[in-house]
């Protein structure tokens, strides 16, 4: 599955963002029709608990009904216990796939001993995206007050797909996905993928070239 190419912060000869687009055409258009309209991305989400089932799982519900609703695939729903070993071998299974752009998983991210999540997905990150836990602590604080201090979060880039750990409360699944996840995962996924992008257009380069210098050796 191939994500839109990285957005260009020029002025001069870049695509204009979802948001831009809904500005300057209907203004009657939600950002996330306009999305709806691209190629859907590939998402795989993930519950990690101990005492729920996907059949009981209303964080994760919210996570793909958001997804869908957004125009985005499902490409894998999954339900692990939370062991540290066992949640990161299936993160690190997740991101090799062909058809898997980003990681959403719910739940184990709190301060019991059992919530292992974050501890689990952090050493595969490469780069992490710290604003994510600002910016979900800011938001759950206008929602619930100082509670929003045991909830934790962690986002970034592994292997160039990004990796999102939510909680596992409906209502923080919510705002994770709909106020910060979607509204800027296509983005990540093109800034993320870039250097791929970049490096597959050289070969291409190449291979003609290579191609024309044959013809050329023929004809003489």
């Amino acid at each position: 599955m191939t994500a839109d190419p990285s957005r260009n912060t020029s002025s001069e000869g870049r695509e204009p963002s979802p948001e831009e687009t809904n500005e300057n055409g209907d203004e009657d258009r939600t950002v996330e029709e306009v999305d709806a309209e691209r190629d859907p991305l590939g998402v795989s989400v993930v519950t990690i608990s101990a005492d729920r089932e996907l059949e009981s799982d209303p964080a994760g519900n919210v996570i793909v009904t958001a997804l869908e609703e957004a125009g985005h695939d499902v490409a894998t729903r999954e339900h692990i216990d939370a062991d540290h070993d066992r949640v990161q071998s299936i993160v690190s299974r997740l991101i090799d796939r062909g058809d898997v752009d980003v990681v959403v998983t719910s739940g184990a991210t709190s301060v019991e001993p059992s919530d292992v999540a974050i501890e689990a997905v952090e050493p595969l990150l490469e780069k992490e995206l710290t604003a994510f836990s600002e910016l979900f602590t800011a938001l759950g604080y206008e929602a619930v007050g100082s509670q929003i201090v045991a909830a934790r979060t962690i986002a970034g880039i592994a292997d160039d797909v990004p990796i999102f750990c939510l909680p596992g409360k409906a209502p923080a699944a919510r705002l994770g996905i709909e106020e910060i996840i979607l509204p800027e995962m296509r983005h990540l996924v093109g800034v993320a993928r870039a250097h791929r992008d970049e490096s597959e257009r050289d070969d291409e380069t190449t291979n003609d070239t290579d191609g024309e210098s044959t013809v050329g050796d023929a004809n003489e």
